[in-house]
């Protein structure tokens, strides 16, 4: 068979080193890929987003099976011109993918559904956003325990967590007046700010059958204690122990089979991957986002795990008989992934910077290391995004683990190149 998988990111090459070990997979592209997968599979010089050229690429050569990476392509129906070309494709419609591509119609679904999620009222201009935040609280510098969140896409970057209410009415500004996400900013929401930890539950879905992998935990602010603007995660770890067995089937039962439902009726049955991002409230779990794929870069450690033949797992979602599945095959030991990102971070950066040390990171027992933003310029891999590389270690405990993987950074050098320190600490 053969796999293109579409994208650039650490994820796609998890998703390309995964799949290359299947027995039945004897060639894997990557559109448009990386340094990283470059080493591992074909890289394929085009864009992501490039729906015709893609499908020409996937008819032309005869794919068996097109892996949907991010989320851009998804909303963008990249999935329904492969399936009317009669190609085999893993991820949602871009009906279905609404869910991720507007943060509106996930929280009306959600309501609908009788999920649990943060209370929110929506917004279509600066001006209307304001003036509920002026009219609830109306004093200056009065505490606001909420969060301004851009309607689309913004790259995971679209959800401000504000304290006071001179931080909503400036997180209303950036998103709706200066429109600093571009048109994801054409609507906006303004919810409570949930107080818990976070977790993320993925599970893998024909639109009939669900089956959920372990939960894990992904770390968005930039800087270590969870501090400093969000960014598209700096790291995660998997399995997180504060989903314990109770709490990960009332998240089964609770949000992911209601929400599988909830699109069927809606005329949007949801094949793909389904992310439910959730803050574990003393209320129980509550729904702060759902995604449409694998998340990056919670795919690193879980794909790190996982015993199972990936490409069967996913044929068979996309054939709609994931039912033949049945219980997949982990690895017991925990994995950990530290994100190594570019200086500036999630703010502009440069990029062409020489990466070395790699070959050594490579070398520590149970390490691997995914490429997100890196390309080969003469042979080299430089830095070529914000978020650079995923280092990714597995070991018999949490603490195991992250040593393993924090022992590969160190190894791992380019100017302005850092991490967050504490990637897992909460599990311990």
């Amino acid at each position: 068979m053969k796999v293109l998988v579409v994208g650039g990111g650490g994820r796609e090459h998890a998703l390309a080193w995964k799949l290359g070990q299947s027995p039945k997979v004897r060639e894997v592209f990557v559109a448009p890929g990386n340094a990283g997968t470059a080493s591992e599979a074909t890289n394929v010089d085009i864009s992501a987003t490039d729906v015709p050229a893609l499908v020409e690429f996937a008819k032309t050569n005869a794919i068996d099976l097109t892996v949907v990476g991010p989320e851009a392509p998804l909303v963008a129906g990249l999935v329904d011109a492969l399936e009317d070309a009669g190609l085999r494709a893993f991820g949602p419609s871009a009906a279905a993918a609404e869910l991720e591509g507007s943060k509106v119609f996930c929280k009306n679904l959600l309501r609908t559904a009788d999920v649990p999620t943060a209370d929110y009222q929506t917004f279509r201009n600066a001006g209307d956003a304001s003036r509920y935040i002026k009219d609830k609280y109306p004093e200056i510098g009065d505490p606001a325990p909420v969060v301004v969140k851009a309607d689309g896409l913004a790259a995971g970057k679209g959800v401000i967590v504000c304290q006071t209410r001179e931080d909503a009415l400036e997180a209303i500004d950036r998103i709706a007046a200066q429109k600093e996400f571009g048109e994801a900013g054409n609507e906006l929401i303004i919810e409570e700010r949930l107080m818990g930890q976070e977790a993320s539950v993925l599970a893998i879905t024909d639109g009939e059958t669900i089956i959920s992998l372990p939960a894990a935990q992904d770390h968005k602010p930039a800087f270590d204690g969870d501090t400093g603007p969000n960014t598209g995660g700096m790291g995660a770890y998997c399995p997180t122990p504060i989903v314990d067995e109770e709490m990960f089937e009332k998240i089964e039962r609770d949000v992911l089979v209601p929400v599988v439902h909830a699109m069927k009726r809606a005329r949007k049955p949801f094949k793909g991957v389904l992310y439910a991002g959730l803050m574990l409230t003393n209320k129980g779990p509550k729904v702060l986002e759902f995604n449409v794929r694998f998340g990056d870069p919670e795919c690193q450690p879980l794909l790190m795990r996982l015993q199972s033949d990936l490409f069967d797992i996913l044929v068979a979602a996309a054939d709609g008989r994931l039912a033949e599945i049945g219980q997949l095959d982990w690895d017991e030991r925990p994995s950990i992934c530290v994100v190594m990102a570019s200086e500036g971070y999630p703010g502009s950066y440069e990029k062409g910077r020489e990466i070395t040390g790699l070959a050594q990171a490579a070398e520590v027992p149970d390490v691997k290391v995914f490429h997100a933003g890196t390309k080969l310029d003469e042979g080299q891999v430089v830095n070529d995004g914000g978020r650079v590389l995923g280092v990714t270690a597995i070991g018999n405990s949490i603490s195991n683990a992250k040593l393993q993987a924090y022992t590969a950074v160190q190894k791992i050098r380019w100017p302005g190149a850092w991490c967050r320190k504490d990637i897992s600490d909460k599990a311990l």
